[in-house]
């Protein structure tokens, strides 16, 4: 069928394929990192303990089927290898199924991951790496040209996380439609990168602009990703380039990076890259990508209702595959930033003079006077669970306590996902407390005269002082 495949799509193909890899790479070794103190044998939210009440057919995994710390590591670290031979280019140097099993395997290592991984994985850019990495399997190789049924349903995928992330905006907070919501975002993201304190303190006409960029982005241009090229192409540029922006503003793991990864896809780069002779595609392979095309418009039906529903949701997976999902982020702007600051005391009986020290995070802000790093595409778990608990203690309920417990008790693992631990594993402290702050970042003026970017207000006490024989 000479309509099956588009050979000016060679060098896209390449390009969107080598940086999927490094998606998965960057997915594993977070995985690798921080999975022990997570969700491993002695974590917050054990995997044992959750694959006991959730059957396999909600949330197929190999960890259903058994599971040890030690066999996670060697399913992570094996994800880890299998993202570097396909970043390397060693799906090209095998034959076309070989090249599509290679691709298959860690696509299902993170969706096992994924599917035990429970609030720490809860993140809507888990799902989207999991759509994505199946369309991947059926991309091909050098053996054949990239598949036209493949090219649409990843525009399909790019237009349904911009699309629904537009509409979010405009069903959500007022401020969308009003144009002002960026007079508070990027002081209240939930991880603020090196840049954002500059891009708070941009004028509110610049922040009105970013605004109405963005809905353009989001609620016209992906309605060209659909049209001829070079329009379709230019529509994928503008979204890369606002996508980069983002990036810049902020730490939102690799969210920006798997749609940027998706535009690449749009990009029609002509010849360049495409080899002389086009070989034909086996039959077997188209029939397996019209097999795969036509289930996976069938399960669109569910997110296209969601897109056009009044009671939009966003961030959802309508099978436990995560083949097709909703996406959308940001539907209301917090107005203020609140932090929930954790502190240890070794006295063995608090009192109003003891000395409390605090626990430092990597990513979530801290100490007033340390600037933002950029994490991004590396995802801190537990620091973006952090800003959650802030927002409500109803989002921490099933780890906060036990996060507590592991700090008291000095655990080592726990201990690994900060930036610093006030006491030393062989000497955790007797007490620990929460206790809520409000954040605002410094202006101009106090940035000069006092060197801290963040400025901070005690609000509340969010755990009163608390002991490991101590009642919860």
């Amino acid at each position: 069928m000479e309509w099956f495949t588009a050979d000016q799509y060679w060098l896209s193909r390449l390009v969107f394929q080598r940086t999927l890899a490094a998606v998965y790479l960057v997915a594993f070794l977070g995985a690798v990192l921080q999975f022990r103190a997570l969700i491993g044998e002695r974590g917050m939210l054990p995997v044992p303990r959750y694959v006991e009440r959730v059957p396999f057919r909600k949330a197929p995994s190999l960890f259903q089927l058994r599971y040890s710390d030690r066999f996670f590591a060697l399913v992570a670290w094996t994800g880890c290898a299998c993202a570097l031979a396909l970043l390397a280019g060693a799906d090209g140097l095998l034959p076309l199924w070989g090249g599509m099993l290679l691709w298959l395997v860690p696509w299902a290592l993170y969706l096992s991951i994924v599917n035990v991984g429970q609030s720490w994985y809860g993140f809507g850019w888990e799902s989207l790496l999991l759509e994505v990495g199946f369309l991947a399997v059926f991309l091909g190789n050098d053996e054949t040209a990239p598949p036209v049924l493949v090219l649409f349903l990843m525009r399909w995928v790019l237009f349904r996380v911009e699309f629904g992330a537009g509409l979010i905006k405009m069903r959500g907070d007022a401020c969308w439609r009003k144009l002002t919501c960026l007079d508070f975002h990027h002081e209240t993201q939930p991880m603020p990168g090196p840049l954002s304190w500059f891009f708070h303190h941009l004028p509110k006409p610049a922040h009105r602009v970013e605004v109405a960029a963005n809905h353009f982005t989001q609620l016209v241009v992906p309605v060209l990703l659909f049209t001829p090229q070079p329009i379709a192409t230019a529509a994928a540029c503008l979204m890369i380039v606002t996508q980069l922006w983002l990036v810049l503003s902020g730490n939102f793991a690799w969210l920006n990076w798997m749609t940027i990864v998706l535009a690449v896809s749009v990009v029609d780069f002509g010849d360049a890259g495409t080899p002389s002779t086009s070989p034909a595609p086996p039959l077997w392979y188209e029939a397996v990508v019209i097999a795969v095309t036509v289930l996976l418009l069938v399960l669109s039906y569910r997110p296209t209702r969601n897109l056009f529903s009044r009671r939009q949701i966003m961030n959802y997976s309508f099978d436990p595959l995560h083949l097709v999902n909703a996406y959308g982020a940001f539907g209301s702007v917090s107005r203020v930033r609140q932090e929930v600051v954790i502190e240890g005391t070794s006295d063995t009986a608090p009192r109003q003079d003891s000395e409390w020290r605090e626990y430092e995070f990597k990513g979530k802000p801290g100490d007033v006077h340390r600037w933002p790093r950029q994490f991004a595409p590396y995802h801190l778990r537990l620091d973006w669970m952090m800003w959650f608990a802030a927002l409500s203690p109803a989002y921490a309920r099933p780890w906060f306590g036990p996060l507590v417990e592991r700090l008291l008790d000095g655990d080592r693992d726990t201990l690994r996902l900060l930036r610093h631990a006030p006491f030393p594993p062989e000497a955790p402290p007797a007490y620990i407390r929460a206790r809520l702050y409000r954040y605002r970042y410094t202006t101009w003026r106090e940035l000069r005269e006092t060197g801290a970017c963040w400025e901070r207000t005690y609000v509340r006490e969010f755990l009163p002082p608390t002991r490991v024989d101590a009642p919860r």
